[in-house]
């Protein structure tokens, strides 16, 4: 009996475009021990923001329930524009890639979005049971960090 080919799956937040500059907006974005303030569904991390080392997400339970965290491992660090991590060997049977995209539209404007990207074994389950909830916390983080850069920026 053979394996059945697994699937790639992806999420994608919506994106937002940010009244202030790419370099502004990725400092919003790695101040992680500022995330209780503004971000809704990453609320805490803990990391070294250094390639290869871990992140230790904190998100809340798709019932709501409490908050578990996600561990990670950063790949690419490429400010202001890009920040990637993955689930490394973390999770049987699944594969997830985090990017996070900061895209410069002047010298005061920028956009950003994020994607994740599944594979494994389990990604379509993990898709059918928690991707509506993956994407709309994805678009709140979005919607998040522009209100908290915008907010922040001196006038």
């Amino acid at each position: 009996m053979s394996t059945p080919p697994t699937q790639t799956h992806v999420i994608s937040s919506v994106t937002v475009e940010i009244d202030a500059p790419a370099s502004f907006v990725w400092d919003v974005l790695v101040d992680y021990p500022r995330y209780p303030e503004w971000n809704p569904y990453t609320i805490a991390v803990t990391t070294a923001l250094e390639v290869g080392e871990r992140i230790d997400l904190t998100l809340p339970e798709p019932d709501g329930s409490g908050t578990f965290v996600n561990r990670e491992y950063i790949r690419v660090i490429d400010p202001p524009y890009h920040l990637r991590y993955d689930t490394g060997d973390e999770m049987e049977g699944i594969f997830a890639v985090r990017d996070q995209f900061i895209t410069e539209l002047g010298l005061d404007r920028c956009a950003y979005a994020t994607t994740d990207t599944l594979s494994g074994e389990h990604a379509g389950l993990v898709m059918e049971l928690n991707g509506a909830w993956v994407k709309a916390g994805f678009d709140s983080v979005a919607h998040a960090l522009k209100a908290r850069a915008e907010a922040l920026l001196p006038s």
